[in-house]
Order: structure tokens, then C-alpha cells, then sequence
């Protein structure tokens, strides 16, 4: 596949570290990044990329095709419709935007222009998730009835993406939310990935607890897919890195795969199967080596070589997901949420 030129909108910590380490990896090239931050900026020059301290000059680089737009969230909606009004590929990170009302804008965009669109929900392209939903197509545990998932971390008020800057994740403004608009898109994207199937009902009640910030650093978020199969997730900002806090469980009627710190985003952690008759278990390979964000860049390029593969990127897939996020914080009364709802 012929390498495809990116360019970055956002070059903070996870832009950084894990994007950029991934397009290099898949065999394409970081051809540019736009960034306000004169520290952002000087570190993107350092690895070889031309760097803008707007959007309109990374627009106008003729070798960027594919941008990954990794600015706070409440930047997004500016991003992705002058890209697709540009007529450049958009992998956006999630969520979606900080409100619902720009997630929708953006959806029009794409539909308007015709632009490839994708969100950044890395975990589809997780390798263990990716053996997680064969085994489960494969009815290695039956019927499933329910998905769990923790997905946690600490995210205090000092934590800063790059160099001393502002942590935008705990601004209501910016962020549009605390650890349910940051960590639960992921999970509920998981159930759709996973089981074929989105969820359609959606309940949530949320946290103030250890943080001391203005937006919730913890939710229990309960929900049902069309099918049937109940999900439960708790994420959190307010969990000790130390202990255990990554982990999802597919149950079915017979049998149970889990998956144990494979949510993230490094490469690796473990995958099992237990037997529902016998309730033995035995690991379920996979490749430990590739991270998600590799595994993301190289299926963005594909389908962006080749058009017969878009279908697997849905601006309005990706919608309903910020619908649900929405309706969560509705259903909890949560003040971050009020606005999205």
C-alpha cells in the first residue's frame, strides 16, 4: 500500500506518544501538525514534521491526506469541518465533541462533503478485542447475556498532556465531562464492536468522590442492546494506577471470555476462555505486540486506499454512541452533561 502522508491538529500526550509512534510503525509518514504550543510544535519538528501554529496550514499541505484531530474536545467541531470542507480524510479522536450539538454538525459535515470520516475508538483495533469478538462470532460461549468492563485510571488536578500545560480534561467547558465522556464512549463502542449490536437503552449515575474538580471523576453506566444482552461499566478518573482497573468480561450461556488490560492504550495483556460446562480456562492467543493505534493507522489507510473498506468508519455509528453519552448524563443529572443532552 502506497504510504499515506498525516498531519496531527493537537500534538499533546497521547498525539505524541502513541499517533505518531503508530504512523511510523504502519509505514506512513507524519508529514505536518498544527499546535498553538510553541513546546508542542518544536517536539513535532524534532521527529520530522513541518509544524503550523493554525489549522489553515496544515490544510494547506498538499502531501496531508489524512488528518487525526486530537485537539480538546470542545475543538473538535471546528477541526473536522474545515477538514472535510478541505476535502482531507478525518480520524477524530472520542468523543465525539463536548456536546451533543456539535457531534450532530460534524455528522452533517461528513454527510455534506462526502469526506472520510472516522472516530478514534482505538479499542476496535485492539488485537485482543479483535480475538474477543471472532470467538464470540465464532459461538465459542453461546447466547451472550451481558458485557462488563472496568476501565479506570487517577486523574488528578496537577496532570497535564504536555509540558506544564492545563489539564482540559477537568474543564466542563473543554471537556464536556469528566470519566464518563472520557473513558465510557470506549466501552459502549466495545459493545457495539463486539456483539454486532448498539446499545439502545442506556441508564447512568455518576461521581464527585476524590477528585477536586468540576466534573465527575467516576459513573456506573447500565445498558441493553437491541438484541438483548445487558452491559455494565464503571470508569473512573479516581482509581489508583497501581491497582487493578482494566477489565471486561463477555458472559454467554456457555462459557466466558476475559480480557485483562487489554483496554488502554499499549500493547499486550491476556485473554481467556472458560469453558460454561466444565469451567476450565485456557488463553486465547493473540498478537501481543501490535498496539491499538498501530493497528488503527493501518486500517485507516486501507480504507482510505481503498474505498470498499470505509464502510467499517460510520459518522452515524459514532453519533449514537454520543447520543448515549448524552442520555447517560441526562438519566444521572450530572450539571457536565446538561448541555449534551
Amino acid at each position: 500500500m502506497k504510504p499515506v502522508g498525516w498531519g496531527i491538529v493537537g500534538y499533546g500526550w497521547v498525539a505524541r506518544d502513541y499517533m505518531a509512534p503508530g504512523i511510523r510503525a504502519a509505514g506512513h509518514r507524519l508529514v505536518a501538525v498544527a499546535d498553538p504550543g510553541a513546546a508542542s510544535r518544536a517536539a513535532a519538528e524534532a521527529e520530522g514534521a513541518r509544524a503550523h501554529a493554525d489549522l489553515a496550514g496544515l490544510i494547506a499541505e498538499p502531501e496531508v491526506e489524512a488528518v487525526y484531530v486530537a485537539t480538546p474536545n470542545h475543538l473538535h467541531r471546528g477541526a473536522v469541518e474545515a477538514l472535510c470542507a478541505a476535502g482531507k480524510a478525518v480520524l477524530c479522536e472520542k468523543p465525539m465533541a463536548a456536546t451533543l450539538g456539535d457531534a450532530e454538525a460534524m455528522a452533517a459535515a461528513v454527510r455534506q462533503s462526502g469526506a472520510f470520516y472516522g472516530t478514534a475508538f482505538d479499542q476496535r483495533h485492539h488485537p485482543g478485542h479483535a480475538a474477543l469478538r471472532a470467538a464470540i462470532r465464532d459461538g465459542r460461549i453461546g447466547t451472550v447475556t451481558a458485557i462488563r468492563i472496568v476501565y479506570a485510571c487517577w486523574l488528578d488536578r496537577a496532570w497535564t498532556s504536555f509540558q506544564g500545560q492545563p489539564n482540559w480534561r477537568i474543564d466542563p467547558a473543554q471537556a464536556g465531562g469528566g470519566a464518563l465522556m472520557d473513558l465510557a464512549p470506549h466501552g459502549l463502542d466495545l459493545v457495539d464492536f463486539l456483539l454486532g449490536e448498539p446499545l439502545v437503552e442506556i441508564a447512568a449515575m455518576t461521581q464527585a468522590r476524590a477528585q477536586d474538580y468540576a466534573v465527575d471523576d467516576g459513573a456506573l453506566l447500565i445498558g441493553r442492546t437491541e438484541g438483548g444482552a445487558l452491559a455494565q461499566l464503571n470508569v473512573a478518573y479516581n482509581c489508583p494506577d497501581a491497582l487493578p482497573r482494566r477489565r471486561l468480561e463477555v458472559v454467554g450461556t456457555g462459557g466466558l471470555l476475559t480480557a485483562i488490560d487489554t483496554m488502554g492504550q499499549t500493547a499486550g495483556g491476556s485473554v481467556t476462555f472458560t469453558d460454561g460446562a466444565t469451567g476450565k480456562s485456557e488463553p486465547i492467543p493473540f498478537d501481543r505486540q501490535a498496539s491499538p493505534f498501530l493497528e488503527q493507522v493501518r486500517a485507516f489507510g486501507h480504507a482510505l486506499r481503498e474505498p470498499a473498506l470505509r464502510a467499517a468508519w460510520d459518522a452515524e455509528r459514532d453519533l449514537h454512541t454520543m447520543r448515549l453519552i448524552a442520555r447517560a448524563y441526562a438519566a444521572a443529572g450530572t450539571p457536565a452533561g446538561r448541555d449534551a443532552a
